[in-house]
């Protein structure tokens, strides 16, 4: 089960996420395991992290990985729930590292790696389609990757919900597919 989880800045995303990820694990009591992008590059991203930190249980194992999501969530496959976040903070990481063929190629391989995992994974990712078009280079270039990369793990993901002021909406259930299909 691939459940991408989509929402703005400060939506609640992330607690809707860990909550989601706890009720995944409440019959095995296994310890999520939380694979973190971010980069402590600021101090405001220091706080942030700190924050995040002090949301989880303490009993659930923590990966840090900036750039090669697919390698980790290879070694963590007996997880039995991972919990991504974030992947618009991924994409900032390889696009500041200027190196666009090897983010393809991570992208592609990430793809590869969750259609082979068969424990159940929850991912986070900002949704940045939905205001003006950016202004710069940079940031209209993240906001097309961000949204590539969006509806690719859409497309393979069981479970879509998008996060709006801490309400849940779904986007796509695997009840709602089945009902679709027969129409």
């Amino acid at each position: 089960m691939i459940h991408l989880v989509l929402g703005g800045a400060r939506s609640g995303k992330s607690h809707f996420a860990e909550t989601l990820a706890s009720n995944l694990t409440q019959d095995t009591h296994q310890p999520v395991t939380y694979l973190a992008t971010a980069t402590m590059g600021d101090d405001e991203m220091i706080e942030r992290i700190s924050q995040h930190k002090l949301s989880r249980p303490n009993h659930w194992r923590l990966v840090e990985e900036p750039f090669h999501l697919a390698e980790a969530i290879a070694s963590n496959e007996n997880s039995s729930v991972i919990l991504l976040d974030c992947m618009t903070l991924w994409l900032s990481n390889w696009l500041c590292s200027h190196d666009p063929e090897a983010f393809t190629l991570e992208r592609d391989a990430l793809i590869d790696e969750l259609l082979k995992r068969q424990k159940p994974i929850v991912i986070v990712s900002n949704e940045v389609g939905s205001g003006i078009v950016p202004m710069g280079e940079l940031s209209r270039q993240f906001a097309d990757q961000a949204g590539w990369l969006n509806q690719a793990l859409a497309a393979i993901a069981t479970e879509v919900t998008l996060v709006v002021a801490g309400c849940p909406l779904t986007l796509k259930s695997t009840t709602t597919a089945r009902v679709n299909d027969h129409d």
